[in-house]
């Protein structure tokens, strides 16, 4: 099955009340592990996570040809700027690219620009070359996409969106990439971690992070965060892992 809604959140219990564990992108493939009563328990095929979703008729997985690489991208109920519905997908969802016409690729029933999407096998050299997208993005628990992301979430995106694994959650990311690396030896794309959080360092001096107390995703020192973090939350760095 995959998803052919802009973002579905993923909830920990068949709850609505329940916590937000995880966000499921248009295109995101998934197994249905059983049904309770309107919600659905689920596997995501992306990092085999599971949790609950409301139930909906979701189509069968596909074979996509696209993703998005804009922080996100219009949809559109024609091909021309004209025709623009209020419908967005998020960077790294996918689609599978039916039909050409102009600037515009349709995909099941709408049509987006050309210009917002890279082919499915695309992959940067730099992994994090696209995460300054995400300035000012407000911090949300669970969150993946350009409305709301957390700090586990952003670096999963990216290894996603480069067709790489990465686990979702900061306590099983710092367990999956094994390479420690000194404080002083700090370079562009190591991921520093403290219990319950990581950032991504995108040089030697600084860092970006969903960083929940300031309610955003933002560029901070290295050492100011190091500093703030224990002085707010008496959080010291545990690891520094290189990808």
């Amino acid at each position: 099955m995959r998803s052919n809604i802009p973002v579905i959140s993923v909830y920990k219990k068949n709850n609505i009340k329940s916590e937000v564990v995880t966000q499921l992108l248009y295109g995101d493939s998934f197994k249905k592990i059983k049904k309770i009563g309107k919600w659905i328990k689920i596997k995501n095929n992306l990092d085999n996570y599971k949790g609950y979703i409301k139930n909906h008729k979701f189509p069968s997985d596909q074979k996509n040809t696209h993703k998005i690489y804009r922080i996100c991208a219009m949809l559109y109920s024609k091909p021309s700027k004209k025709n623009k519905i209020n419908k967005k997908l998020s960077f790294g969802s996918r689609i599978k690219v039916l039909q050409k016409k102009g600037k515009f690729y349709k995909f099941d029933n709408f049509w987006i620009k050309k210009n917002d999407l890279k082919k499915i096998n695309y992959k940067s050299k730099d992994i994090f070359k696209y995460v300054k997208k995400f300035i000012n993005t407000k911090y949300k628990w669970g969150g993946k996409n350009f409305n709301g992301i957390d700090c586990s979430g952003l670096i999963q995106l990216f290894f996603n969106f480069n067709n790489k694994y990465c686990p979702r959650d900061t306590k099983d990311q710092i367990k999956y990439f094994k390479k420690k690396v000194k404080l002083k030896n700090i370079k562009k794309n190591d991921l520093v971690f403290w219990r319950g959080h990581v950032a991504v360092a995108i040089s030697r001096n600084s860092l970006i992070h969903a960083y929940g107390p300031l309610k955003k995703t933002l560029i901070m020192p290295i050492k100011k965060t190091i500093d703030r973090i224990y002085k707010t939350a008496n959080l010291n760095v545990i690891a520094i892992k290189r990808i």
